[in-house]
């Protein structure tokens, strides 16, 4: 498996928008798959040592994805997206918050809006991600909370799945 994969972080301050963009050595269904079925996501979506748990998904326009974000201490962190386009191996678009167990949207923490984009090429899929915040202290907070290290993280937690997926 290819280690050096692209993997592009961009900050837009002006926007209040994250950029990333990222190629994974997988065939576009595979990486589908990967972003959107609970029990994939599940095994890859956090990052080590931490755990993704899904409490709900379901994966259509108008549908959520709830789940916990789980530490090593046990820490829990709870978020919910709902989408809102879906068109598929193409692109989904979802509202991202952190919630309560319930699902009750914790409005003191940041908000944001994802565009995530899949394009195969052959043996690779590159997949953009365009994250936008309704004001510049909601990606500020982001990025101190460790955003960018904790998606790279989660990002080889997906390239390692994969490979063994493929072997």
């Amino acid at each position: 498996m290819n280690r050096n994969l692209n993997f592009d972080f961009t900050v837009h301050k002006e926007q209040k928008r994250i950029s990333v963009g990222r190629d994974f050595a997988a065939e576009l269904p595979l990486v589908w798959d990967a972003y959107t079925k609970k029990e994939i996501l599940d095994q890859w979506w956090a990052p080590h040592p931490w755990k993704a748990n899904t409490k709900h998904m379901d994966f259509k326009e108008g549908g959520t994805w709830r789940y916990a974000m789980v530490g090593p201490e046990g820490e829990t962190h709870w978020c919910m997206a709902s989408y809102s386009k879906i068109i598929h191996q193409q692109q989904f678009k979802s509202k991202d918050a952190f919630t309560d167990e319930k699902g009750n949207i914790k409005t003191d923490m940041p908000q944001s809006s994802w565009e995530v984009n899949f394009k195969g090429k052959g043996e690779h899929t590159h997949v953009t991600v365009d994250i936008t915040y309704n004001d510049l202290a909601d990606l500020e907070a982001t990025i101190q909370m460790g955003f960018k290290e904790g998606f790279a993280l989660a990002m080889e937690g997906l390239d390692a799945l994969l490979a063994s997926v493929l072997k």
